[in-house]
């Protein structure tokens, strides 16, 4: 008899991997989830009754969103960059989002295939706020699996 693992990683410890260099700072990730088109087929069958099926379409990845406090590194902005000048063949990069459990060990990973920025924007600054100043990149991908 087995039992069920219980043990489970906690949602803050966590990391991205951009082709093999480790982003450090992340304070959220958001958006990873798995959708695909649904396809409505509305006919009527022979003995003409009316079918309305609903059929799995295609795949579609959702854009993830990356959020680190502002500061001094500009790797974000270096690979913004690199899609505005249209060198879509270095933007597109492999990247992972990795999930640890509370001794750091790797629980989990997700992988993105062909990731690419595609916008990034400097959170609020407002007079006399004292609050962190936070980037966040939404990434694009064309394809997200469990690794």
């Amino acid at each position: 008899m087995s039992f069920i693992d219980l043990n489970t990683a906690v949602g803050h410890s966590f990391g991205i991997d951009v082709d093999g260099i480790v982003i450090k700072g992340i304070t959220e990730i958001s958006g990873l989830k798995w959708e695909q088109d649904v396809i409505d087929l509305k006919l009527n069958t022979p003995d003409g009754k009316y079918v309305h099926n609903k059929l799995p379409g295609r795949p579609k990845p959702a854009d993830i969103t990356v959020t680190r406090g502002l500061t001094s590194d500009n790797s974000f902005e270096k690979w913004v960059e690199t899609c505005h000048f249209g060198q879509m063949s270095e933007a597109r990069k492999g990247a992972s989002i990795i999930i640890f459990d509370y001794e750091g060990t790797e629980v989990k990973r997700y992988n993105l295939t062909n990731a690419w920025p595609k916008s990034l924007e400097i959170g609020a600054m407002k007079a006399g706020d004292t609050s962190v100043l936070t980037e966040k990149l939404v990434i694009s991908c064309e394809e997200i699996k469990p690794g």
